[in-house]
């Protein structure tokens, strides 16, 4: 219920955005830091990862009265957008770095893009305490005892949230790709 919600605020916003291009202001805030962290994790220095994640946005509300809803996270144009800049950005380094046609396609977002935008979503659908557990554990990389100290919990408690969360999110992604 809660991912619906979400979908459906999102597209609200979107089509606000549509309209009058200052609505963009929370789409930038809601999506910044997954899109940042893209760039990042392919451009190591932090001023042109900055510049990147902002020419994104910028390409973004530009081009946002083309963008059609489809379902998707509006998080997973933003991608694509980040993809080809860093496609263009390496070439005109004249470096060969190459996107894993897994992740990305050249012409857009396919289905590994897909995947993870859904992921998010099941994420945020999950009870609150398997979602802190799975954030904390794959997001911000803790380990199994500062999660437990965090949440005042034994270690095998945290271990079978985890446990229990990953197992929802594995039948949920099976279901929607079976």
């Amino acid at each position: 219920m809660r991912a619906l919600e979400y979908e459906t605020d999102e597209r609200m916003l979107i089509e606000a955005a549509q309209r009058d291009p200052l609505r963009f202001a929370e789409l930038y805030e809601n999506n910044f830091e997954r899109v940042y962290a893209f760039i990042a994790y392919r451009i190591r220095d932090r001023q042109e990862a900055e510049d990147l994640t902002a020419e994104v946005f910028h390409r973004a509300l530009a081009g946002i009265q083309r963008f059609e809803w489809r379902g998707l996270p509006f998080s997973a144009w933003l991608l694509g957008i980040a993809a080809k800049m860093l496609a263009d950005h390496w070439e005109k380094l004249g470096k060969v770095q190459e996107i894993p046609t897994d992740e990305l396609e050249l012409a857009g977002i396919d289905a590994a893009v897909e995947q993870r935008a859904m992921l998010f979503q099941l994420v945020d659908g999950l009870p609150e305490d398997q979602r802190k557990v799975i954030v904390r554990r794959f997001v911000d990389q803790r380990s199994i005892r500062e999660i437990a100290q965090e949440l005042g919990r034994s270690e095998g408690a945290v271990k079978q949230l985890q446990f229990r969360a990953l197992e929802t999110l594995r039948k949920q992604m099976r279901s929607k790709y079976v």
